[in-house]
């Protein structure tokens, strides 16, 4: 790669052949790293916001804790320690409900 700038920089009259390139390549390495795992978490999110419901545990992105009680169209209710609560869809950050509080099992010792 830096041969294709030293062959650019000296010949005055060069071609916009390398600078094409570099542009390329930048391109190339800008969707790779910042674009396409972008859409892939977006999607993700789409996905997780559309497999909610009721009775899940949730964790909205202001920190909220507590279970969805309803559904609906435009929104979800999360009922919560001091009452019920309308929250977007968008607002939900992640589950809570089986990786935290897994159910609890009586101890078999003997």
């Amino acid at each position: 790669m830096i041969t294709i700038f030293l062959q650019a920089a000296a010949s005055p009259e060069g071609s916009m052949m390398p600078t094409m390139i570099m542009m390329g390549l930048m391109f190339v390495g800008f969707y790779f790293l910042m674009i396409r795992p972008q859409m892939k978490k977006a999607k993700q999110e789409k996905s997780f916001q559309e497999t909610l419901k009721v009775g899940s545990r949730v964790v909205t992105t202001s920190g909220m804790h507590g279970r969805i009680a309803q559904i609906q169209e435009d929104g979800v209710v999360i009922e919560t320690l001091s009452g019920k609560l309308k929250f977007e869809k968008a607002a939900i950050s992640r589950e809570f409900t089986q990786q935290r509080f897994p159910d609890s099992a009586p101890d078999d010792k003997k």
